[in-house]
């Protein structure tokens, strides 16, 4: 009777962590916000089921539980002062932390025996983390082939006037975060960055396209305004390359999926190669 209480208390973990990831993906797609009352519903409940379940069935797990919440908020602060993650991708994971500190092996097994890394049973959201990061890093390389496809078939240049004369590598950067929008589908969708910009010279008919790898928010109105008007008096075409931002979290509820049905996937890699 107590395993199966225990079995219960696993499975609620484990299923309000899929339903507030699943509508935060949505929220994500929908907008790129999510609101912060989705995270302040999450965290205590994960908290109290977490807690509670510790206490009454393994309290010698609790400082375990206390490490592996400490080094996810770590990441994840760590994520977002740097810029690498959205706020609330940082929160996700620190609710994920909450809820699924370990692998949830009381009630399933990787298909593959190899996928329950020692990562997974430690700190299973970071196991979560880098799967998101690999499927993400998926979406680079549909991009990549999307612009290679998209030259070979229509003929045109990828990079017209003076953004032929970037360098090499911002050229590959943006082939792989970006595409070709028009200026109207930016002006309609906030959530998409120009990756390029322009600059006045001396004569008066031209201008000097420039490439923009890390679009700043806060400049984006402002480069939207020069294109448009570049646009509008023939100076660029009508299209020009931006970014529409990786729905990251999205990404995250793939991992975690992955990991519960695969399992850790850089560890199963790793393994295979040093075989």
């Amino acid at each position: 009777m107590l395993y199966d209480l225990q079995i219960i208390f696993a499975v609620a973990r484990l299923a309000i962590t899929l339903g507030f990831l699943l509508y935060s993906s949505w929220s994500d797609y929908k907008t790129r916000e999510v609101s912060n009352r989705v995270w302040a519903f999450f965290a205590p409940i994960a908290i109290i089921l977490s807690l509670t379940e510790l206490i009454l069935y393994d309290s010698s797990q609790l400082s375990l539980y206390g490490i592996s919440v400490g080094v996810t908020v770590g990441f994840a602060f760590l994520l977002f002062y740097t810029g690498a993650f959205g706020g609330a991708d940082s929160k996700a994971f620190m609710c994920i932390a909450f809820a699924l500190p370990f692998f949830p092996s009381i009630i399933i097994t990787p298909l593959l025996s190899e996928g329950l890394s020692p990562l997974s049973q430690m700190v299973f959201p970071i196991t979560i983390l880098s799967n998101s990061v690999l499927v993400a890093a998926l979406s680079s390389i549909y991009l990549f082939t999307r612009n290679l496809v998209k030259r070979s078939t229509s003929g045109q240049p990828l990079f017209e006037g003076t953004l032929s004369n970037e360098s090499t590598g911002k050229k590959i950067l943006v082939l792989i975060t970006g595409k070709k929008f028009p200026l109207e589908v930016l002006k309609e969708k906030w959530h998409i960055y120009p990756m390029e910009d322009i600059e006045e010279t001396e004569d008066e008919n031209q201008v000097k396209r420039k490439l923009v790898i890390v679009p700043k928010e806060e400049e984006r109105d402002q480069i939207l305004s020069r294109l448009t008007k570049a646009s509008q008096i023939g100076k660029i075409n009508a299209k020009v390359w931006a970014t529409p931002g990786l729905p990251m979290l999205i990404f995250v509820t793939i991992g975690l999926i992955l990991a519960l049905i695969v399992g850790d996937i850089i560890w199963i890699l790793i393994t295979n190669i040093v075989r």
